[in-house]
C-alpha cells in the first residue's frame, strides 16, 4: 500500500504478514521488516491500514463471488452474519456468555424473536446483536462467518444462507446449535 497515503517515511511501506495475519512495515531500501512502527510513524496508521486492507479483501471476495454467480447463476460460496441462541437441547448447551445454558427450545425462539422485531423495527442491526447476545464464538466478530461453501455448515443453516439474496435476513433456522437469525452478506 502507498507510503504516501500512510504518511511513512519514502522508503518504508506497510504489508500484510499472510502468515500472521497481521501487518508489517517494509523497507524497501534496507529490506528491513519490522511489526513495530519506524520513528516518527503514528502507530494508528496501523489500524487505519488493517482497515483498509480488510476492506479491500472483503471487495475482492465479493467480486469473485458476483463472477461466480454471473457464470453459474448459482454462488459456490457465501458470506453470512448470524445471531445463535442456544437452548438446554443444543449440541452445546454452552457458550462465552454463559457456562451452562438453562433455557428451553421454546425460550431461545422467543428470545430470538425478540431480537428479529428490533432488526425489522430498525432499532438494532443485526451485527449489533450478534456482538452482545449471539451464543456462538463469532460474536467476538459481530456475527460474520466469513465466506463459505457448500458443505461447510449444518445442512439446514447452509440451504436458508444460499437461500437468500444478498442483505436478506431470514426467518428463525433450526440447527443442532440452536435457533439462528443469518444475514447473508455477500
Amino acid at each position: 500500500m502507498s507510503s504516501a497515503k500512510y504518511n511513512l517515511p519514502n522508503d518504508w511501506e506497510l504489508r500484510w504478514s499472510r502468515s500472521r495475519n497481521l501487518p508489517y512495515f517494509y523497507n524497501r531500501t534496507s529490506t528491513e521488516s519490522r511489526w513495530q512502527a519506524p520513528d516518527g510513524v503514528d502507530a494508528g496508521v496501523i489500524l487505519a491500514f488493517q482497515k483498509d486492507y480488510q476492506i479491500q479483501q472483503a471487495q475482492q471476495e465479493e467480486a469473485v463471488a458476483a463472477a461466480e454467480k454471473a457464470t453459474t447463476g448459482n454462488p459456490r460460496r457465501v458470506r453470512a452474519t448470524h445471531l445463535l441462541v442456544k437452548h438446554t437441547e443444543s449440541r452445546r448447551p454452552s457458550s462465552w456468555r454463559e457456562s451452562t445454558i438453562t433455557r428451553t427450545k421454546d425460550e431461545a425462539l422467543e428470545r430470538l424473536k425478540g431480537f428479529e422485531s428490533k432488526i425489522k423495527s430498525g432499532e438494532a442491526k443485526l451485527e449489533e446483536l450478534a456482538a452482545t447476545e449471539s451464543d456462538c464464538s463469532s460474536a467476538k466478530k459481530a456475527g460474520d462467518l466469513g465466506f463459505f461453501e457448500r458443505g461447510q455448515m449444518q445442512p439446514e443453516f447452509e440451504r436458508a444462507s444460499f437461500a437468500l439474496q444478498v442483505g436478506e435476513t431470514s426467518s428463525p433456522v433450526w440447527t443442532d446449535s440452536g435457533v439462528h437469525l443469518i444475514q447473508r452478506t455477500g
